[in-house]
């Protein structure tokens, strides 16, 4: 486990750089770990951003990519777009979440 300082807070990160809480996690947080990665988020990565929160919260284990393009309202070749090299790993850290089991 590993701490970063990020707008004044320090959040815990695990070994692969995913909050250890959800709790930690403010939308300006999201913003930051976005940019860290090149993104800027848009209305579009807020719908997979906050499913995969929701989901999270009611099956407490994020949800793999396929779940999160069928219910999120956004599909599978968006997702790609949105959150490339890794959709289903790149919007779960983004979202505070930590990585879907599905992914490696």
């Amino acid at each position: 486990m590993t701490t970063k300082e990020y707008d004044g807070a320090t959040i815990e990160l695990d070994a692969e750089g995913y909050l250890t809480s959800l709790e930690q996690w403010t939308p300006e947080l999201a913003n930051e770990l976005a940019a860290e990665v090149g993104l800027t988020l848009t209305d579009r990565h807020w719908l997979a951003i906050n499913y995969v929160q929701a989901d999270y919260r009611e099956m407490k284990a994020s949800p793999g990519l396929r779940r999160i393009s069928a219910n999120s309202g956004v599909p599978m070749k968006e997702l790609y777009q949105l959150f490339p090299k890794g959709p289903g790993k790149l919007v779960a850290k983004i979202a505070g979440c930590p990585k879907p089991k599905s992914c490696l």
